[in-house]
């Protein structure tokens, strides 16, 4: 059975961890294959959406310490450079919107991965926990730089120390997620906003990724000079001419992502 399943539907990619007897953990193995499946999603012009979810009960429980503590495994250092910041700066660095759909547990790499996402989507019974201190670690998988900026500075501090379980109703109510949805309608209602994502002007939401992905770094005259210049190029797509014509015309815009 594949570590990963993978599935292009109506231009969304659904990207499936799928160890869900280990909760979804990370091996190597599966951490590789997520980088080959999100640079075919980077490549393949028929994908306007990804979304990245978990097989089973949870997300991610992040790495599998059994692979850790292996004297023939990788060591802490190779498992970051190798596995997990390859993985977080291509979902950051992919031309398109990467969603995460939590239902379940998502902890320690796991919960980093999620929420390094464009938009991140949790069941009401899902949870996200920071669980490095507890076995003596910091957060990694970019959590020090993600959190702070999503929910600030002391409430960073206090969930990355105390490795805190963070219920998903708290994590919308603190702007760690976009939005949390009932147990029973979150398998549709994911869908559905996958759905949504897939059909709008792709190129204009690349360039607001790259536009955002600068903004944490610019100063507010280097973002307003990135901005003119992203705009000038989402100004010359067909989308926007498409856009611009049916509002025109009172009628709904048919992108293409072109």
């Amino acid at each position: 059975m594949s570590s990963i399943t993978f599935e292009i539907n109506r231009h969304i990619a659904f990207i499936t961890l799928n160890r869900p007897e280990k909760l979804n953990s990370f091996t190597r193995e599966m951490a590789l294959n997520l980088q080959n499946r999100l640079d075919e999603c980077a490549s393949l012009h028929e994908v306007r959406a990804v979304c990245l979810t978990g097989a089973g009960r949870a997300f991610s429980a992040g790495q599998d310490l059994a692979e850790v503590v292996d004297p023939e495994g990788s060591g802490m250092e190779k498992i970051l450079a190798d596995q997990y910041n390859p993985i977080v700066t291509r979902i950051r660095n992919l031309p398109k919107p990467v969603m995460a759909a939590v239902a379940g547990v998502a902890a320690g790499a796991g919960a980093n991965i999620a929420l390094c996402c464009d938009i991140v989507v949790a069941a009401r019974s899902a949870s996200f926990i920071q669980a490095f201190s507890k076995i003596g670690l910091i957060p990694d998988s970019g959590g020090t730089w993600f959190l702070p900026r999503l929910i600030g500075w002391q409430k960073a501090s206090g969930i990355a120390m105390l490795g805190d379980r963070v219920s998903a109703t708290d994590a919308d109510k603190m702007g760690m997620i976009y939005k949390v949805y009932e147990d029973e309608e979150f398998p549709g209602a994911w869908r559905a906003l996958a759905a949504v994502l897939s059909e709008m002007p792709t190129r204009a939401l690349a360039y607001t990724k790259h536009a955002l992905n600068y903004s944490a770094s610019n100063t507010l005259e280097a973002q307003l000079l990135l901005e003119d210049e992203l705009q000038q190029k989402a100004a010359q797509t067909r989308d926007y001419e498409e856009g611009v014509r049916a509002f025109l015309d009172k009628r709904a815009p048919l992108f293409r992502g072109e």
